[in-house]
């Protein structure tokens, strides 16, 4: 290796991102450089309206798979799903290092027990401020502040230069627990010099500063207090540790015990609890079962669903599917989260139902973002002073917006990338920066314990069926004189409801019988051309009668 080093004046870093732009989600991205690539998280996406019976979506690693003797590891910033979720189906496929702060591998190394993965997968624990050798990388986790806890800020050293990647991050002056960000280390960074800084661009169109995470302490102390005769619910995100200590330290303040529900909740918790990130008083934290034991005016329910999934704790609270809570009159719900976009729908529904039942909702003023607003990212463009800007984590205009704010401090426009998935950019100290191709990449659905086996074919089809329904054409063949003996029967699901439907479906089963007898008359036995002259004649009458087009199956029986 150390030869192929000596010849690298013309070698230059390549950054790929293999997810993560053009959506919020399935963050992950490889850096390049001649024998070596690494790969900064490995996350999932959550699927689409339009992507029936999906349950996830995994990016599509063919490059990576391509070029496995050369990919040296995974690193990873933080445990939150969209930079850790695909990493049990990715790992099934390229077994490689991964490395990750301590409370993020914690929770890492669950998701790999459940999948059967702890044995065979290598693991390394990275503490703030160490360093490890990636071939020609050398990465450093830099302490930064998010909605989990043990978030890292990465700086990538390569031979063309030093690429800074943010992570998730926000600047918390007062976190709840740990040091603040190290902005000192930013700065040294941008005085050693920074080639490219790849900054997280969530909120990147808000602006000023996004508040401290204390500062929702506050607000339970106040919504306790106002509430002291209810039993109370907070709903918030799983693996926001920092909020269910500050609902558990108020809580304690007022005399409640607390019970957190909720599987994933539950398992990052416990995880949180083994690594001494949170730190619960003594007999506050109690089974469900033992609440029968204390008046609803002293628990709180701690519970995840605050963006309205319908299978989370809250929902199934609210629709009396839980098989030990029901929430009704007298008890309080406070959502501690605001709605994802585009799960609006979905967080009003549950409100709905909530104040159906009688419940008293509130869902104000008790949530802060874990992302920086637009003077915290003027901060660290001003202390890292990259000569290229390459936003990250967002949509389009999430993008634009940052790329805004780098020209407003000066950064060329030229030397702005806002890259799509897939993207080469090229980068080295001598040359200007360019895109010189792209690789493969995309969204691989899961289903179920099916990965890839659901393409865009069958997401098609299950869009058609559920749209317009389906036809299935029954027909037997008499084997030797190829005479139609049954049939054509036709049944109908999801198409119309065919007892009030008699006269359309016979009329539609006449004139598949007749089209068939036509081509029977004139010597027509081939399947394949009955089954198309099945479809078009009933296709062309069902859309003229009903101006609808449901799928439509011929099946065809030798006997």
């Amino acid at each position: 290796m150390k030869k192929r080093k000596e010849n690298n004046e013309g070698s230059r870093l390549k950054i790929i991102p293999l997810g993560g732009l053009e959506q919020i989600g399935m963050n992950i991205t490889a850096f390049e450089y001649e024998d070596s690539i690494i790969v900064v998280d490995c996350g999932l996406s959550f699927p689409a309206d339009d992507m029936l019976g999906i349950d996830l979506v995994i990016p599509d690693v063919t490059y990576l798979k391509n070029n496995i003797d050369r990919v040296k590891g995974i690193v990873i910033t933080h445990g939150h799903e969209d930079h850790i979720g695909a990493l049990p189906y990715i790992l099934k496929e390229m077994n490689v290092p991964v490395y990750a702060t301590r409370l993020t591998m914690g929770i890492i190394e669950h998701k790999l027990t459940e999948h059967e993965l702890m044995r065979t997968t290598k693991r390394k624990v990275v503490k703030f401020g160490q360093s490890i050798n990636l071939g020609q990388f050398r990465v450093e986790f830099i302490r930064t502040n998010h909605s989990i806890v043990d978030a890292a800020a990465l700086a990538i050293y390569s031979p063309a230069g030093i690429v800074v990647h943010t992570g998730d991050f926000k600047v918390d002056y007062t976190p709840v627990y740990g040091d603040a960000i190290d902005l000192q280390r930013f700065a040294e960074l941008g005085k050693k010099g920074v080639l490219a800084l790849l900054c997280d661009s969530t909120n990147a169109e808000r602006p000023g500063f996004t508040p401290s995470e204390k500062t929702v302490g506050k607000a339970f102390d106040t919504l306790f207090s106002e509430h002291r005769n209810t039993r109370i619910f907070v709903a918030t995100f799983a693996s926001n540790v920092d909020r269910v200590q500050q609902i558990i330290n108020t809580a304690y303040k007022f005399g409640r015990k607390v019970c957190v529900e909720g599987r994933s909740m539950v398992n990052i918790i416990d995880t949180a609890i083994n690594l001494e990130c949170i730190s619960i008083p003594e007999n506050t934290l109690i089974d469900i079962d033992q609440m029968k034991n204390y008046p609803p005016e002293q628990q709180v329910i701690i519970t995840t669903g605050s963006q309205g999934e319908s299978m989370a704790a809250l929902s199934r609270m609210a629709n009396n599917m839980h098989r030990k809570i029901t929430i009704g009159a007298g008890d309080t719900v406070i959502f501690s989260s605001h709605p994802i976009p585009g799960n609006e729908k979905a967080v009003t529904k549950i409100i709905n139902e909530l104040l159906r039942k009688g419940a008293d909702v509130v869902f104000q003023d008790t949530h802060v973002s874990g992302h920086a607003c637009q003077e915290e990212i003027k901060l660290i463009y001003a202390l890292t002073r990259p000569k290229y800007s390459v936003p990250v984590h967002g949509e389009y205009k999430h993008l634009t917006a940052q790329a805004k704010i780098a020209e407003s401090l000066g950064i060329e426009k030229d030397h702005i990338f806002i890259l799509s998935s897939g993207d080469i950019l090229e980068l080295s100290e001598e040359e200007d920066a360019k895109i010189t191709g792209k690789v493969p990449t995309g969204g691989i659905l899961v289903d179920g314990l099916g990965v890839g086996d659901v393409g865009n074919v069958v997401l098609r089809d299950r869009q058609h069926l559920a749209e317009d329904g389906i036809l299935i054409v029954v027909m037997s063949l008499e084997k030797e004189s190829g005479e139609l003996i049954a049939g054509p029967d036709i049944v109908s699901r999801g198409f119309v409801y065919v007892r009030e439907s008699d006269e359309l479906i016979e009329e539609a089963r006449m004139t598949v019988d007749e089209a068939l007898q036509n081509c029977l008359d004139r010597g027509i036995t081939d399947w394949g051309k009955l089954k198309s002259v099945t479809k078009d004649v009933l296709g062309e009458y069902v859309w003229k009668k009903t101006k609808r087009r449901p799928m439509i199956l011929p099946i065809i029986m030798e006997i």
